[in-house]
């Protein structure tokens, strides 16, 4: 029989992303802010992002993996591996986590976001223009 190690941060991702009991809030586990700019809107490879969803999974990808950022970027613990950043994409997929203006206004133009992190769900808001 095998045993797996798994670091305290991979526990901690499969605590605050993987399936809630019945007994588990939907816990809020903190904030960042991001700038959703041009390079955002643009996969690695360059061809252009749909979606809300993707444009701000972009942004994460872009802090985390390629170390740029908007001057408004923050800091998160939780969006650093691509399979993060991939349950992120899916978790702003969901009803409620962003509004159809929100998701308008990060198409369309450049806002300062917030996005709340939950221990099952995410919930974007824009703070700024």
């Amino acid at each position: 029989m095998r045993i797996h190690h798994l670091s305290a941060a991979a526990i901690g991702l499969a605590v605050a992303f993987g399936p809630a009991g019945p007994a588990l809030a939907d816990k809020l586990l903190g904030s960042y802010v991001a700038r959703i700019s041009d390079d955002d809107k643009h996969a690695s490879d360059g061809y252009a992002l749909d979606t809300a969803a993707q444009m701000v999974r972009q942004d994460r990808a872009n802090w985390h993996k390629f170390g740029r950022g908007d001057a408004e970027d923050q800091d998160d613990p939780w969006f650093g591996s691509t399979a993060a950043r991939a349950r992120l994409e899916k978790l702003l997929g969901r009803g409620g986590a962003m509004s159809a203006r929100t998701r308008q206004a990060i198409a369309r133009g450049n806002p300062v976001i917030q996005v709340d992190v939950f221990a099952n769900s995410v919930k974007v808001e824009v703070i700024g223009r």
